[in-house]
């Protein structure tokens, strides 16, 4: 372990940490991997001895959020903690998965063995190895998980209990032996009623949404960064939809999407790159590549949201009918249709054959759990299926949850000081 650097900001001291710890943990001596993190602390509290608590974002694939004093879940965790922001293995300042870092494999397999080992599992054994050089092996601490992060602390409640004092899920409890199959049918069902609610809020955009669509399906538009916006990519941007801004992101990014120039009407450059900002796949390929296996556990998932997809033919483009556009879902093409995920088609298409992934959550452990587990569980969630979440927390042991139709999925980001502080109430019984 060793302290990088640190600074101040408004109200806070941030110190930048950085781990070395093994890419296998069967291989301990072998490759390693540097994982960063943030600790983050009151300026007023800066040398009293507090409690920790540890941060897992979503995802897969995405980095910790960098502090600002306008975050507000940090604003309120810093009142009683001090708080590790963690780089999960393979993302931002951690050692990167990116097509760049993939390139010095020699071959599609080896990239998908290496990939293999980016899943929860070993996203938790590298936060109870940071633990222990960061606390000390005896000292506990409390975890935060939001979406995907909500995956990895149940996999921590599964696997290494004996390292939490409580553990804080929101938007996050996941399906326990539910298949990638399952779970796309029943979000599916979700993202076309968001489809169904956008047309009600904007049903003045069905007219231009078919325009867009219909150029692209005769000549998809070459990206900024390369690549092509094809109309199965344009629909791609319902991802927006299970957000609270997310109508109104998807909404004013049709504001211009045309230009008239020397050859007539085209797909404006500041279009393109808008669609582009908002498309993440291609800086976060952990993703793209995944996703779908973060439900495997002894299965492969064989492209489970485009088998799926079949089932719902209001995904196709029809004359005279709304476009619908699709959420959280990968599909193969994608490694086709962007351009700096081309190089990594192959190992996806191992991985998405791959059988033994190894089990995430034992749900003999989660039904005799000690720690004191609270989560909050949005009844429109577009992208963690309710009913799924409902049924986890029956079966983690002394699991509350806070069952509320007031947020959406990124509830922790749009409102986190008031969220977490009840979250924090109900986890040490003031609430």
């Amino acid at each position: 372990m060793s302290v990088m650097s640190s600074f101040k900001l408004p109200g806070m001291l941030v110190k930048d940490h950085r781990f070395e710890l093994p890419l296998d943990y069967a291989k301990p001596k072998d490759q390693q991997l540097s994982i960063f993190a943030r600790e983050v602390v009151s300026i007023d509290k800066v040398d009293q001895t507090l409690p920790w608590l540890v941060f897992f974002q979503g995802g897969p694939g995405s980095g910790s959020p960098r502090p600002e004093p306008s975050i507000g879940w940090i604003k309120r965790a810093i009142e009683d903690y001090r708080v590790l922001l963690l780089d999960q293995r393979g993302t931002a300042s951690s050692t990167p998965v990116t097509h760049e870092t993939l390139s010095q494999f020699n071959s599609p397999q080896a990239q998908a063995d290496y990939l293999k080992k980016f899943r929860a599992d070993n996203i938790i054994r590298d936060a109870e190895a940071i633990r222990v050089q960061l606390l000390g092996k005896n000292e506990k601490w409390t975890a935060l998980g939001q979406s995907y992060g909500g995956f990895c602390i149940t996999r921590y409640l599964s696997a290494a209990p004996e390292g939490l004092e409580g553990a804080i899920v929101t938007a996050g409890l996941p399906p326990l032996e539910c298949s990638a199959d399952e779970v796309y049918r029943a979000t599916y069902q979700r993202v076309i009623d968001k489809n169904h609610l956008y047309y009600e809020r904007y049903p003045d955009d069905a007219e231009k949404l078919w325009e867009i669509a219909e150029v692209l399906m005769e000549n998809p538009a070459p990206m900024p960064g390369g690549g092509l916006l094809t109309a199965r990519r344009f629909q791609q941007l319902g991802f927006l939809f299970g957000m609270s801004d997310g109508f109104e992101t998807f909404h004013y990014l049709m504001d211009h999407p045309f230009v008239e120039t020397a050859s007539g009407k085209t797909l404006s450059y500041q279009f393109l790159r808008e669609v582009e900002n908002v498309q993440h796949f291609e800086t976060h390929p952990i993703f793209a590549i995944l996703h779908e296996a973060i439900y495997a556990q002894q299965t492969p998932t064989k492209w489970s949201a485009e088998r799926v997809r079949s089932e719902y033919p209001m995904f196709e483009i029809k004359q005279g009918e709304p476009i619908f556009f699709t959420g959280e879902m990968i599909y193969p093409w994608m490694f086709d249709d962007y351009e700096h995920l081309r190089p990594l088609k192959e190992a996806a298409n191992i991985l998405a054959e791959y059988e033994d992934w190894p089990k995430l959550y034992d749900v003999d452990v989660l039904a005799q759990n000690e720690v004191p587990v609270v989560a909050s569980v949005y009844a429109n969630d577009m992208y963690v299926e309710r009913e799924f979440s409902e049924e986890t927390s029956k079966q983690i042991k002394g699991t509350k949850i806070w069952m509320t139709s007031e947020y959406e999925h990124n509830g922790l980001r749009a409102d986190g000081y008031r969220l977490l502080g009840r979250l924090l109430d109900m986890l040490h019984g003031r609430l």
